[in-house]
Parts: structure tokens; sequence; C-alpha cells
């Protein structure tokens, strides 16, 4: 106990209605009980901040080789806890004017009219109001607080509350300078006063203070703030140590990021990506994001806001000067200054994503392959970078083995100089794709085709519908534009006459199933495929939409045929001599379920074997 002189504890009243602004504290702003030691943690340290600079401006202050640290005291069976600096401390006007009096007159009112109207209460409201010390009220019903300014000539005071609408101040006898707060928690907070406990809310909210927090004679706060050194002094071993422990992840990153800005956003970071993707991607990485600090204080640690949905894969740590310690740092999502370094940092990693594509391919295609699939996303999200995002994006490739990806400036460059369109075809895998018909052109005439075998991918080519003044386009549409090429090279086809008058025959067998039945420049080696008609779906459209229970309207295709082919010539002469011969229509019908079964859109298997063993039986007789 500090020893008291022999004047009487003076009594103030709040200038606030203390206990109704308290309630608002506790159960409007503060989730977390554990929270109050996080605020006096951060007092804490700005009080050594405070007085380390008066060390630096002036050296007349008392105690001046005295350590900079924060002791914390607890006592399991009295239930007991205490908290002590050696800061710069308060004067008794700085009592009154720091903790005696809550803010602002008219604050208990404004909040309460912000709350009415349905109004966040964000960063830059409470900010003005500085509320984060009455936290501490959650767990217990009284608070002493012992301080001595760093003056000299300073006096030494205790201020004790109750929180329900007076304080005392009275003269204490206390030879160093600093603030202990002390009190006794609620039975039901008597956790705070077990020291694995108050070990490991240190550990989460407040390991990178950059001032020694003891509990007993042991440090807690053992990790340095690496973000705050310079890029020479980080080391790789630190590195992925602390990445290992902000991620929770086993394995090193694959590369990092280091910031310090000065401008009109004050904020340094260290950022990482990790090396590869956790097993439920998509889920996991909405649970972890970048730790955000303000002023090496710990604020959350899972600042969605700070990064766009596409880079949400990113780890690490920012840490802003620009955010106030107070109360409100649980309500950052509409701070303007969030939203200023969440552009600084999108296009930060973009610029490190550009560099490794330059200098480190290796290293960006590992990225790519591990997150690929979210990155792409911000090609429909991100308007501002949408042109760096695509220089940065992807594909498989018909010119390039499985697994080798290539970026639409290397494919522009393999392009002939009469080819003026980005050729691209979807599918459910590599394999499927490239066993696809409406290859077969490119392949003969070595035109590279795009690979999309990601879903997402044809979500994304919309969006971007050309590059590099070359238009996008699906070999899956009926409308593509080929150039023709000499018959002696394509091989003999049906004359025109006779190519007419088979269309008319297919028409008639296949009715309603198709939109139309035409000759086809595409096909090489086979007879027949279905391509989409103007105003029709992507294949891999259609089925994603199935997958999420969305109504498709059915969609009805194009049935080209290859005038060349000899099946096709076969049923030509089967045309000439009787257009209604059963086996000219069950082989056209046998021709359109075989497009349908590449397609893996063929619904009656059954049905399509059963015709294929009658017209073997007809053609072995």
């Amino acid at each position: 106990m500090p020893k008291k002189k022999s004047d009487a504890p003076q009594t103030y009243e709040f200038k606030a209605e203390l206990k109704q602004l308290l309630h608002l504290i506790v159960h409007s702003l503060y989730t977390q009980p554990e929270i109050f030691m996080r605020e006096l943690v951060s007092n804490a340290s700005d009080a050594l901040n405070k007085v380390r600079f008066m060390q630096l401006t002036d050296q007349n202050i008392l105690d001046p080789q005295r350590e900079l640290k924060i002791k914390i005291e607890v006592d399991s069976k009295k239930h007991s806890f205490a908290i002590e600096d050696t800061g710069v401390g308060m004067t008794h006007d700085e009592l009154i004017e720091n903790i005696g009096t809550v803010a602002k007159s008219g604050t208990l009112q404004y909040l309460e009219q912000i709350q009415k109207e349905g109004k966040k209460i964000d960063a830059d409201i409470i900010g003005k109001f500085g509320v984060g010390f009455y936290s501490v009220f959650m767990v217990t019903d009284e608070v002493s607080v012992e301080t001595r300014h760093a003056s000299p000539d300073s006096k030494a005071y205790l201020w004790k509350s109750d929180g329900k609408g007076t304080f005392s101040i009275s003269e204490i006898i206390r030879p160093q300078r600093g603030t202990r707060i002390s009190f006794t928690l609620k039975d039901e907070y008597k956790e705070f006063a077990e020291e694995y406990r108050v070990k490991s809310i240190i550990q989460k909210y407040s390991n990178f203070i950059n001032f020694p927090i003891f509990i007993g004679k042991e440090r807690v706060n053992s990790l340095e703030a690496l973000w705050r050194k310079s890029k020479d002094e980080l080391k790789e071993d630190e590195l992925t140590e602390f990445y290992k422990f902000i991620a929770n992840d086993y394995d090193p990153p694959l590369g990092h990021l280091h910031l310090s800005l000065e401008g009109s956003v004050n904020f340094k970071a260290l950022l990482f990506v990790p090396s590869k993707a956790p097993y439920d991607i998509f889920n996991e990485i909405r649970e972890k994001s970048l730790h955000l600090y303000a002023n090496r204080v710990f604020v959350q640690d899972n600042a969605t806001e700070l990064l766009p949905e596409y880079l949400r894969f990113i780890r690490g740590v920012v840490d802003t000067e620009d955010l106030p310690l107070n109360i409100s740092r649980q309500v950052t999502q509409d701070s303007p200054v969030m939203v200023k370094i969440r552009n600084v940092l999108t296009t930060r990693i973009l610029d490190l994503f550009e560099n490794w594509t330059n200098n480190d391919t290796g290293k960006y295609e590992k990225f790519y392959k591990n997150f690929g699939h979210i990155f792409k996303l911000g090609v429909n999200t991100d308007f501002i970078n949408k042109d760096k995002i695509i220089k940065l994006l992807r594909f498989e490739t018909t010119s390039k083995s499985k697994g080798e990806l290539t970026s639409l400036d290397n494919y522009i460059s393999r392009m002939p100089e009469s080819q003026k369109e980005i050729y691209y075809l979807t599918g459910e895998s590599r394999e499927i794709a490239e066993r696809n018909p409406k290859l077969e052109y490119f392949r003969k005439h070595n035109l590279e085709v795009l690979l999309l075998v990601d879903p997402i991918d044809i979500f994304i080519i919309p969006s971007i519908y050309e590059y590099e003044k070359k238009k996008f386009q699906s070999i899956e549409k009926a409308d593509l534009k080929l150039e023709k090429k000499d018959k002696a090279i394509e091989g003999e086809a049906l004359e025109e006459n006779l190519l007419k008058s088979l269309l008319t025959v297919f028409k008639e067998t296949l009715g309603d199933k198709i939109e139309d039945v035409t000759a086809s420049d595409r096909l090489v080696d086979s007879p027949a495929t279905l391509v989409i008609g103007k105003e029709g779906l992507e294949p891999q459209v259609e089925k994603f939409m199935k997958m999420m229970n969305q109504e498709v309207k059915p969609q009805k295709k194009i049935l080209e045929i290859n005038p060349s082919h000899p099946l096709i010539k076969n049923l030509s002469r089967l045309n000439l001599g009787n257009s209604q011969d059963p086996l000219l229509r069950q082989s056209i019908m046998q021709i359109y379920e075989s497009a349908l079964l590449i397609d893996g859109n063929l619904e009656n298997p059954t049905e399509f074997v059963s015709r294929m063993v009658e017209i073997l039986i007809t053609a072995t007789k």
C-alpha cells in the first residue's frame, strides 16, 4: 500500500455521467474482457515513449538511468492484479484531465445519439474521447492509480474510484517516477490473476511492444518488432521464424515484402506470401489475414479490410501511427486510414509479383499454382489495378506441356501476323480439353490455343474482352472466323449441292434437338462437333451454374459436320440412294450423340449403345 500524507483525500465528481458511459463502453464496444489488459499495456507503453522522448531532449528528469519497462504482478489467491511502468507519470492536474474527466462534456449524449441513428461508432468518432482506461471496470469494482511525474520536483498521488460517479486524489510518498495501477478482480474474472493467462494475453496482444514486459522476473514479450527494422538488418532465419509465428505455419514463406512509408499515411509492414495453400483454402484462408498494430500494440489478427479479397492469402503485420490507441481500434472497417493503407499494400504486392515474373519465374509460377484461382478474381473486382492483374495472369496452353503456364504477353509474341484474335478453349481438365475435336484445325495449322481448365477462368475472360488490341475468341463458338485453306491440303470435300442436301436430312432427323446444322471449317479428323450459338453459354459456365442449383435455360447447340470426312461422304451416298434410309437416320443420330458424349453431356448412354449395336449389325451383314 502507498504511504499517504496526512492531508485527507480530495473527492471529485466526474465531468460526465460515468456510470452510463461505462455501461456503454463495456456492453456496446468491448466484446472481450481480456481487452482491459491490452489497454493498460498500451497506456504504459505510451508513458514509456513519452519519457524516452524527454530523455532525448531534456536530461533533467527523475531517475534518468532507470530502466524503461513494464511489470505485471498477479496473486491468484487474492485475485489481485497490478501493472506498473517506469514512464512519464502524471501530475495532479493530468490525473484530473486524463482519467478524472471522461473526454468532453456531452460525450455520453453524443454516443447515445449515434447509436439511436443506427450509425457505427467508428474509429474517428471514438478517437476523440479516449476512454480506453475505463475498460478496467469490466473486471473490477475499484481501481487505484499511484503515479509520479518525471519532473524532478514532482509530487506523487493516489487516484481511486469505484466508477460510480466520483474519484479521489490524495498525495502519497512514492520516490520513483511512473505509474502503478492495481485492483482486485471480480470473482467471474479471477482467471486474469493466473500468470499463465496473463502471459497468453500479453503474447497475443502486446508481443511486439518495444519495451520489456515482465511477469515476476520473466520477460514475456520476447519477439522483436521486425517490421520496424531496416531491410539491411533483417535476417532470413528470423524472418522465417516470425512468419511461422504469425501465420501458424510449419513451412517457410515463399517470399516477403518489407515496407516503411511516410507521407499521406504512415505505416510499416512486413508481409509474407505462403509457400503453399491450405487444404481447405476457401474456408481456412478467410479465418486469417494481416495482424494490425497501432504503435506496436495489437489491434486485431484478421484485418481483412487491409487487403482486397483476391489477396486474402497474404500474411503479415501492419503497424501504423495514424490509428488512435484507444477503444476505437476495434472498429476500423470504415477508417480512411485503413483505405489508404489498403491501396498502398495492394499496389506494392502487385509490384512484388511483377518483380518475380521478371527475375524469378519459378517462384512466381509456384505462387500462381497455389493461389492463382483466388488471385485472378481481382480482374472482376479491382478496376484500378485491373491492367496490372491481367499482365500477371497465367494459363495452360497447347504450345506448352501440362503444368507449364504462359502469360498473355508471351502468347501474343508467338502469334503469326495473320492471327487477329486470342483463341481459347474451356475444359474440365487439360486431358479432356486436348481431346476436343475443335482443336483439330488449330493443331494442323500450328495456332496456339489457351486451355481454360480452371472453372474461374471462364468468368474472367469476358471481363478482359481484349488484350493489346487482340480480342478473345472461344473456339467453341459458331461465329468463329477461320482462314480457309487450299482444298488439296484440307482434303476433297463434298460438292455444294450434295452437302446442302445432306444438311437438310441432318436437320430433319435431329429436329429441335439442335439450333442448326452447318459445314465446319474447324474439323480435320472428326466427322462432327457441337458448337455454341452466338448467345449461348460456354459449356463450363453452364455446368457451373447447374452445380450451384441455378436455373439454366436449355442450351440448343449447332452441329457442325466435316464435309471432307469419309463418314460424312458415305452418308451423302446413302442420302443419294434413299434419304429415308434407316441406317442414314440412325447414323445421323449416332453422330449427334457422339458429339454430346465428347462434350460430357450425353444423358442416355443406354440408348446410344443400343443404337450403335443396331448399326454394327447392319454393317456386318
